[in-house]
């Protein structure tokens, strides 16, 4: 079985639900900018900034401190040690508090992976200071192949919904099984979604309904990026509630009105507060569902430099009342 990194499949492409109760308590002083309200901080997945931190990683952490970050999701370990990368957050004065690990490959961005043996994940972790991590991708059946002169995106679309539900079952025992030996050391792991998760399989479910059923909650959470679950056609609110007490951390992302629904990693992206997604609804349904961190994450392209967008997102989110 194959596991495609994130970044490396984004490159290659060119570069009435069910409603969620909100509790007394997550209404109070809803005159409050919501993060001044929850005391949580804005966080940020570095994967937005793209090759800024490669070419200047002390810099770049200390941009992202100045517009008013202070919280970090890696998305990799940008081929630094730990002790490295921790020196760097604690000079530019931000706390890494996630990162995203790949199945072995030659994109992960460093020697460590989700394979790498537990006391050495969890000693490289505990140097960072780290102690959730997140699948960001899901595996792609090991027989996948792009036709020559072939749409890369509908081919893992095409590859996925042939491989049925028992790919997303496998999927599933990764991660409990990589869950399971992590735990006794003290890391959490969960799994990150895109959009494809929520294609109509042969018999009627989606991915996403396998990993929910399948997935041991005891052991693995979710991180739900909720700009691709809009790009699906789903209700960020909906999907909220479904992980009620299953979701430790959300990506906050926008796309534009004019993404379609789609299940082969395609959307319009645009700085948080641009774009359809109603935050006024979606954060308190993030704190109801027990969310604890909050990244900001935009894909490219971007219409501006990607440290001015994620600015804009920032200042968004610093103000918004929900």
């Amino acid at each position: 079985m194959m596991i495609a990194d994130r970044r490396t499949i984004l490159g290659g492409l060119g570069a009435a639900g069910l409603s969620l109760a909100l509790p007394a308590s997550a209404l109070a002083g809803k005159g409050k900018p919501f993060f001044k309200r929850i005391g949580k901080p804005i966080g940020l997945q570095l994967y937005t900034l793209g090759d800024l931190p490669v070419k200047d990683l002390e810099g770049t952490l200390a941009s992202v401190a100045k517009i008013g970050f202070s919280e970090i999701e890696l998305p990799n370990f940008y081929n630094r040690t730990p002790k490295d990368l921790r020196a760097a957050g604690d000079k530019a004065g931000v706390r890494f508090s996630s990162i995203h690990l790949n199945m072995p490959g030659p994109f992960n961005g460093g020697s460590i992976n989700l394979l790498t043996s537990p006391q050495e994940l969890a000693d490289a972790l505990n140097t960072l200071g780290i102690y959730q991590a997140f699948l960001p991708l899901y595996p792609l059946p090991e027989a996948f192949s792009v036709p020559t002169g072939g749409n890369v995106q509908k081919a893992i679309g095409d590859a996925l919904l042939s491989a049925g539900p028992d790919h997303w079952k496998r999927t599933a025992q990764i991660l409990n099984e990589r869950a399971a030996a992590l735990r006794p050391f003290g890391i959490r792991l969960g799994y990150h979604n895109h959009n494809m998760e929520f294609q109509p399989l042969a018999d009627g479910q989606t991915g996403w309904d396998v990993l929910l059923r399948e997935v041991d909650p005891a052991l693995v959470n979710f991180e739900l990026d909720l700009g691709w679950v809009s790009a699906a056609g789903r209700d960020p609110v909906t999907e909220l509630g479904r992980l009620k007490g299953r979701v430790a951390a959300v990506h906050v992302k926008d796309v534009k009105a004019t993404t379609s629904t789609n299940y082969i990693m395609q959307q319009v992206p645009t700085e948080v507060g641009s774009g359809r997604l109603q935050w006024s609804r979606i954060l308190p349904a993030a704190q109801a569902a027990g969310v604890s961190h909050y990244f900001v994450e935009q894909e490219p392209p971007f219409e501006r430099d990607r440290l001015a967008a994620v600015a804009i997102s920032h200042g968004f989110l610093s103000t918004v009342v929900a």
